[in-house]
């Protein structure tokens, strides 16, 4: 293991999808929602606003967090936006803006950004990047886009859409790392560790057979 500490992996977020895709690749992260007020951060670069919305989720979990003597604590900060036809597109504000969105999404493409900023308390050092993936929608009709919408799911996610939920028979194929999309990339996460000298294997855990209970891998 890297370090004479175990590792804790904060996730500073409360996205359902990103705690999953971490689970799915072994790792079990602490939650703690950052709180941060989005509209604060005003840019026309999606990748800006995305990173730096990282950066302030991170930050504002750090803050919450005090460094332990028997634990290496780090926190991941993520966000994601969908650049489409030169505009930023986040979580719609409203049933009729995500119909909107996808009455011009379907048929075409865009790329969703991911911004993840990793920091690392006890070395007080911190990684960070964005990954980027290309997303072509299907030609799907009014009546799936309505059905869609009635769901609630596209109000919940930037881009009014998802690939890991009902919104993935709408996406007919990507180009890139599918984690990306979810929001959090796994191959991203690994390279900024390495760039804290750490090693993603060192936050891999295991379930015991027959109970919840989560301990370290060795």
């Amino acid at each position: 293991m890297s370090g004479s500490l175990p590792l804790r992996l904060v996730l500073a977020s409360a996205s359902p999808a990103r705690r999953k895709t971490l689970q799915a690749a072994g790792i079990e992260p602490d939650v703690l929602v950052s709180g941060v007020d989005e509209s604060l951060v005003v840019t026309d670069r999606a990748e800006d606003l995305c990173l730096e919305l990282a950066r302030l989720k991170a930050q504002a979990v750090l803050t919450r967090l005090r460094p332990s003597d028997d634990q290496r604590t780090l926190v991941i900060g993520c966000d994601s936006v969908l650049e489409f036809d030169g505009e930023i597109f986040g979580k719609p504000a409203e049933p009729a803006e995500a119909v909107r969105r996808w009455e011009r999404m379907r048929g075409r493409s865009g790329v969703l950004h991911s911004g993840h900023c990793l920091i690392d308390i006890v070395a007080e050092s911190r990684a960070e990047a964005v990954a980027s993936t290309t997303v072509h929608f299907a030609d799907v009709s009014d009546d799936e886009i309505a059905a869609y919408v009635a769901t609630g799911e596209p109000l919940a996610v930037a881009g009014a859409f998802t690939i890991d939920g009902l919104g993935g028979p709408f996406v007919e194929r990507i180009e890139g790392d599918p984690g990306t999309v979810v929001g959090l990339s796994l191959p991203l996460l690994r390279r900024l560790l390495a760039e804290l000298d750490l090693r993603i294997t060192d936050l891999w855990t295991k379930v015991a057979p027959g109970n919840q209970s989560v301990e370290p891998l060795t």
